[in-house]
């Protein structure tokens, strides 16, 4: 299965994903998608590492799936972080991109 890491960042809390040049980013659109065993091991060096230096908290691998070229969190509880607040939908990152699929 792939995989991303994401976490919250330490500063602000705001969910965010690791992309492939080591930039957290609050979108999970560009995020690093580990394909195989050793890809998932960088991941988790890199994201011990980010938690290490204080830059991150609450690191972790999540599965993802590719529809479409786009990138959606397997899990609900990792698409409503992906997606923002849901209580209204005109507020936080649904509201200034596509919403992500909660099915």
């Amino acid at each position: 299965m792939m995989k991303v890491l994401t976490a919250n960042r330490l500063g602000d809390g705001i969910a965010v994903w690791l992309d492939a040049n080591g930039r957290w980013l609050e979108q999970i659109d560009h995020a690093l998608i580990a394909r195989h065993d050793d890809a998932v091991a960088a991941l988790e060096i890199a994201g011990k590492s980010a938690f290490n230096k204080n830059v991150v908290v609450d690191v972790a691998l999540i599965d993802v799936e590719e529809i479409d070229g786009e990138i959606y969190p397997v899990r609900l509880r990792e698409r409503i972080r992906a997606a923002g607040p849901t209580v209204r939908a005109d507020l936080g990152k649904q509201a200034e991109f596509r919403p992500a699929s909660a099915a």
